[in-house]
């Protein structure tokens, strides 16, 4: 008797997982229903802006095929939200009453933005205790967002801002991540007028040192992009049409200064989905809580992955109650908890052994290493690490990319005793747009920041990957970006094991097999390795290393 799977959530990350059951749905080990709220086919979120500013069009933000997982017996109930789930009779109930069973509940209900705390935007902030309706007020307060104000969430928040873009209006971005500062750059270079608001002194606070983020700030600021730092906003102002709408009109910061624009583009981090989960009793935090192995705290029979998923060792909770970390927020750790997850599902939900297929677990396994949990449960699953990350932005002209922890104080006093200290070292032209922070413990780098240095920014990175120990000389690595660079690079960032895509682990050797079986196109390469198919920073590496190969020995 085959086994029933209910996937709550049709995003990439619940797309990836139904990709991995599909054999087990074949062999009728399975019997998969999926439950999404929105109607159409599942497509990727990192890319919206891309497609708001006209660089992708609609088709190449589809991912998954939804006809073959239908062909081979996948059963999709879309425009569906589920409202309850009886645990004990193991049921979830939809919003227009019918009842779906289960023998094992996947959540992947991923995450929603967040609506800061401004007047004028309090109805449509929504609680994390707010019961789930029907699919349009998913995310949804009391009231919808103003008019002129969107999250960019979504396919219909992405058409507004490419309205916007397209007749070159001006766009309040507020909120210096990596995405908002991704969209205000993509949309002053496609036309539009381009402001963006942040509390911190700097851009990209989370990701960049300080000095970095105004390295950034300036180098956005030379194309066109107006960066307001320490904008604490209070309100959004608006104006009426002539029919009596109301309309986004500007934002008001907490020193009077009024933002004027005609749309407000909210880029203030998201958080977890996890009303569900909570009404049906399951241990929560920041996300669903559950352990290595997607596994619920709460019940062995329901697992989450992806964005609304905290994963975490149940030993790590402190008496308050407080569990560290969170979702990770990014598609890669997304893509890979759904690799294991399914092959723990296609093997009965034992260990993903010979039933899965040899390249689910091998790409399952690609980015992770078991650690052993002192103390822990035999049922609980150690928490797989996940190799550190790093950060690319992608733009026309402005190369970033940052991994590891960079806080370090490079003129803090070093002790004789603290011979494992880090240790910075700083290189700054902050008027050609150029700086690189290096931070190593005992040689080896820990964490970077590069900015508008896009070979030394190569070279950190999978110096970075490997755990590589740095050259005595640092400034080796500078002269790498110096028009007359000829010297030999400390790790050859094309090797057939250097990581191309992130969100993937896709190597170059990977990607050089694809070309050798005839796949010699970047949209070959994404259908027959999956490389830039998650956030999208890698296509030009991709394309790089395409135009090496095609060039005679």
């Amino acid at each position: 008797m085959s086994e029933r799977v209910v996937l709550v959530g049709y995003g990439p990350v619940g797309a990836r997982l139904i990709e991995g059951l599909l054999p087990a749905v074949r062999d009728g080990r399975i019997d998969l229903t999926v439950i999404g709220a929105e109607t159409h086919d599942v497509y990727n979120r990192v890319l919206l802006a891309e497609y708001a500013v006209g660089r992708a069009d609609r088709d190449g933000l589809d991912m998954g095929d939804r006809l073959i997982a239908e062909e081979a017996g996948v059963k999709f109930v879309l425009g569906m939200t589920v409202v309850g789930v009886d645990r004990d009779r193991q049921v979830v109930r939809l919003h227009d009453g019918i009842r779906v069973p289960y023998d094992r509940l996947v959540l992947a209900t991923g995450a929603r933005a967040n609506v800061p705390t401004l007047a004028g935007l309090e109805r449509a902030q929504r609680h994390r205790a707010a019961r789930p309706g029907v699919p349009a007020q998913l995310d949804r307060g009391s009231a919808p967002l103003p008019r002129g104000v969107v999250a960019l969430r979504d396919l219909a928040d992405a058409e507004h801002v490419r309205a916007a873009v397209s007749a070159g209006q001006r766009i309040v971005v507020l909120g210096a991540g990596v995405l908002g500062m991704e969209l205000a750059l993509a949309a002053a270079e496609a036309g539009a007028e381009v402001v963006v608001a942040y509390h911190s002194a700097a851009p990209m606070n989370r990701t960049l040192d300080e000095n970095g983020g105004r390295v950034l700030a300036a180098a956005a600021t030379a194309v066109g992009v107006e960066m307001m730092h320490h904008a604490r906003a209070e309100s959004i102002v608006q104006r009426y049409d002539d029919h009596g709408q109301a309309w986004f009109d500007g934002l008001v910061c907490a020193d009077g200064k009024v933002l004027a624009g005609d749309l407000l583009v909210l880029s203030c981090g998201v958080a977890a989905r996890t009303e569900v989960a909570s009404l049906a009793g399951l241990a929560t935090s920041t996300g669903v809580l559950v352990d290595g192995a997607s596994r619920s705290w709460t019940d062995p029979n329901v697992f989450a992955i992806g964005d609304c998923a905290h994963v975490a060792d149940p030993a790590e909770a402190g008496e308050d109650g407080r569990v560290p970390g969170g979702p990770s927020g990014l598609v890669g750790p997304g893509w890979r908890q759904a690799d294991r997850l399914a092959a723990r599902l296609a093997a009965g939900d034992g260990s993903a052994a010979a039933s899965a297929s040899p390249a689910l677990v091998a790409s399952a396994a690609a980015s992770v290493a078991p650690v052993p949990v002192a103390g822990a449960a035999a049922s609980v699953a150690p928490v797989p690490v996940e190799r550190p990350g790093v950060v690319m932005l992608k733009a026309e002209g402005i190369d970033v990319v940052a991994g590891g922890a960079v806080d370090a104080d490079p003129f803090a006093p070093v002790h004789a005793a603290a011979c494992h200290a880090p240790q910075v070292t700083l290189w700054a032209d902050p008027a050609r747009g150029a700086y690189v922070k290096l931070v190593t413990v005992d040689g080896v780098l820990t964490g970077f920041v590069s900015v508008g240095m896009p070979r030394t920014g190569a070279e950190l990175t999978l110096l970075f990957e490997r755990g590589s120990e740095l050259p005595a000389d640092r400034s080796s690595l500078l002269r790498l970006d110096a028009p007359d660079a000829g010297m030999a690079v400390v790790a050859d960032p094309f090797a057939a094991d250097a990581t191309v895509c992130w969100c993937n682990g896709v190597s170059a050797g990977a990607i050089r097999d694809a070309v050798a079986a005839g796949e010699p196109t970047v949209a070959c390469v994404k259908a027959s390795t999956r490389a830039g198919t998650g956030c999208g920073g890698c296509v030009g590496r991709i394309s790089e290393l395409l135009a090496r190969e095609a060039v005679p020995a």
